[in-house]
């Protein structure tokens, strides 16, 4: 993606590791910030190696626990001011219904962070909704604010408006070697390049990064299957463009959760997928034999027979997308405990994407040595005992 004009230059003033979406942002943040900035990508662009790939997201306001709720208005304007900045539409609100049973913990707490009352039973859902069916006793709470985020069109645009202000992108070069110390070395295929500061965003490649630096991070990269589901007459399901994302909270039979966007992708498809997936290493997501076993589209095949009666009960479409879970799966945004000048940001689990602008925004701050606008204790890397080896 560097265009052939571009000079090759060797220092930086700061140097971020993996153009995922939180990458991107991290550079868009510094380089806005007039600081020369290098985004290194280890794959060409576009790719689908990684966890940012793919036509959609989900974007809410609704989130149980309170810290992400509180970014969450930061991150539509972020995200809105970069739509301007672009001349692109990179959201559609759709709404968000989340199912659960009532009293659910989760459910509780995101009906309070969106300040609502509103609680509809079956009946108030199917009649709203006509493509979905709660089960008996099971409620659902709407977030009128949520959408969907057209991903693709926002990594492109995102990394647009950084090189547009300066920044430099060079995809294709893997990193090989990192050299901490006062100025940071970092060795690719293509080159060697310094900078007094660093910042990996890698995403699954993130543990084996951080183990060259004494770090031994509980990160979990995991296979995901993206599954979509045919209407079983088009049309008749009320599952079209118009028809809201879900999200499960506390359901038995998805202990994990379960969500789904409506037909903007393929047109006639649903997009349902399991919250989880299995312990994958990344270098070898693509050699899993397709005969494989996939519990977790069993999983999904009885959620939708339940819950979705339009759609077929086996998947029309399937991809597959990476997650870096941390045990607790909150991120991790932190600076490395014994290098100051090198700062992660890692452990996504599957819920990153619509917060990368404030993600971004504090990776930014933490490598530039600012107090970070959010509180940070629940992604300090302290909270995991015993990550630090020796370097």
């Amino acid at each position: 993606m560097a265009a052939p004009s571009q000079p090759q230059k060797s220092t930086y003033d700061v140097i971020v590791i993996g153009a995922g979406i939180q990458g991107s942002f991290t550079a868009y943040h510094l380089a806005q910030r007039h600081k020369d900035t290098l985004l290194l990508e280890q794959f060409l662009l576009p790719h689908s190696r990684g966890s940012s790939h793919g036509q959609s997201r989900i974007i809410r306001s609704a989130y149980p626990q309170e810290y992400y709720s509180r970014m969450m208005p930061e991150c539509f304007r972020l995200w809105q001011q970069l739509e301007a900045e672009t001349g692109t539409t990179l959201c559609r609100r759709t709404g968000l219904v989340l199912l659960g049973p009532p009293g659910e913990p989760e459910l509780e707490a995101c009906r309070r962070s969106l300040g609502v009352d509103e609680v509809l039973d079956a009946a108030a859902l199917a009649q709203r909704f006509p493509g979905f069916r709660l089960q008996a006793g099971q409620v659902a709470v709407l977030d009128s604010t949520a959408g969907v985020l057209f991903a693709d069109r926002a990594l492109r645009a995102v990394q647009e408006v950084f090189r547009r202000h300066g920044g430099t992108l060079r995809d294709g070069e893997k990193v090989l070697r990192i050299e901490p110390g006062a100025v940071v070395t970092v060795t690719t295929t293509a080159g060697v390049y310094k900078a007094p500061r660093l910042i990996i965003t890698a995403g699954a490649w993130t543990g084996a990064f951080v183990e060259q630096l004494g770090l031994h991070l509980p990160l979990q990269p995991l296979r995901i299957d993206v599954c979509y589901w045919r209407e079983k007459q088009p049309g008749s399901a009320g599952l079209g463009t118009v028809s809201p994302c879900f999200l499960t909270l506390g359901l038995s039979q998805a202990p994990h959760g379960i969500y789904g966007l409506p037909s903007i992708e393929y047109p006639g498809l649903m997009k349902v997928c399991h919250h989880h997936g299995s312990p994958i290493d990344p270098e070898k997501r693509d050699q899993v034999p397709s005969s494989a076993p996939h519990p977790d589209i069993t999983v999904l095949s009885s959620f939708i027979s339940s819950y979705l009666p339009g759609l077929e009960t086996q998947p029309a479409v399937r991809e597959t997308c990476l997650y870096t879970n941390t045990p607790d799966e909150d991120f991790i945004l932190d600076k490395h405990p014994k290098f100051s000048n090198i700062v992660i940001g890692a452990g996504f689990s599957g819920h990153g994407f619509k917060l990368a602008p404030v993600v971004g925004k504090l990776l930014c701050q933490l490598s530039l040595g600012e107090e970070p606008s959010y509180d940070m204790a629940h992604f300090a890397i302290t909270r995991f005992p015993g990550v630090l080896g020796a370097a």
